[in-house]
């Protein structure tokens, strides 16, 4: 009897092991987390840009409640349902206007070539071959520009801006080639880096703007077209050669000649309403058999008459 009760105040062992079960929960989250995102991993970067909008904007509107009473997140149903960022959404949105402004994406504005620069460029060195084989003219041509540079002692005197007679001789052999084209060309001068000033200039940047200048006036008189050409003047910036010798210095004094591949394109001359109106009042009143004639003013506008107007011919008798 004494036995049985000992044996029956034994306190019971106590479970251990149920941390195993949270632990066991926890891991199932985890790995449902770790699916997830790398089902989200594969999915392509436009499709889950979209979904991510998606969620933001459900989670974005603020709760409502319908008809019944319950509390709903989602966005109200709409026939044309317009997203505010465009190209997020899988389902293209009713009306493209609103999304993307067409006007603004086409407005580039259209450049038209020139004549090409490759054609140009055998021109000119069949031009200047003497000049080329002896070093005071060279060609350069990149993607846009074709480059004529000619050596201020074949244009200039020391220290001077007017133009030579063998300068006139050169610019005439080459307006004979870019006179006919239509290419945009840009005048630059360049000096070397030993500094001038006298009462005609007063630093290397007025130097290379005056000797630019004289060849452009030079090209005007020889015809090439002035809306085609502009100046530009670099001092002694931007030099080819090294300023330390005397050779590099007279590389680097030079006049350059630089034709672009996009050419002048004119553009049309926009007629004016009442130029419109005119064209057609005269459009509506002209008779093939000149019977009604349009008579322009002196002090401006028209005259439209009926009358023959002959100064030599006699007045008709009219019978009473």
């Amino acid at each position: 009897m004494y036995r049985h009760r000992r044996l029956k105040q034994q306190p019971e062992r106590e479970e251990l092991d149920r941390w195993l079960v949270s632990y066991a929960d926890y891991m199932t989250l985890m790995f449902a987390l770790f699916v997830v995102l790398y089902a989200l991993s594969l999915l392509k970067q436009d499709e889950f840009n979209a979904l991510t909008e998606s969620i933001t904007k459900v989670f974005e509107k603020s709760p409502r409640q319908d008809s019944s009473g319950a509390v709903s997140t989602l966005p109200p149903a709409t026939d044309n349902t317009e997203l505010e960022f465009p190209g997020t959404a899988v389902n293209q949105p009713a009306n493209p206007k609103e999304v993307a402004n067409a006007t603004t994406l086409s407005d580039v504005r259209q450049q038209h070539l020139g004549s090409p620069l490759e054609l140009i460029e055998q021109d000119l060195r069949l031009a200047l071959s003497d000049l080329i084989g002896q070093g005071v003219a060279k060609l350069v041509q990149d993607d846009d520009w074709l480059v004529i540079e000619l050596n201020s002692g074949l244009l200039f005197a020391s220290g001077s801006a007017t133009a030579t007679s063998s300068a006139r001789t050169v610019l005439q052999e080459i307006s004979k080639i870019i006179n006919p084209i239509n290419n945009f060309l840009r005048v630059r001068g360049y000096t070397d880096n030993i500094p001038i000033r006298n009462e005609l200039f007063s630093s290397n940047w007025e130097l290379s703007v005056a000797r630019a200048t004289s060849v452009l006036r030079v090209l005007e008189t020889l015809g090439t077209p002035s809306h085609r050409m502009a100046i530009e003047g670099f001092g002694e910036h931007y030099p080819t050669a090294d300023n330390a010798t005397a050779s590099g210095r007279a590389e680097n004094r030079k006049v350059v000649i630089a034709i672009s591949r996009f050419g002048y394109q004119p553009t049309p001359q926009a007629v004016t309403p009442q130029q419109a109106v005119l064209e057609q009042q005269l459009e509506q009143v002209t008779q093939a058999d000149g019977s009604i004639q349009v008579v322009p003013l002196p002090g401006g506008g028209i005259r439209i008459t009926t009358r023959q107007d002959n100064p030599d011919a006699k007045p008709e008798r009219q019978d009473p």
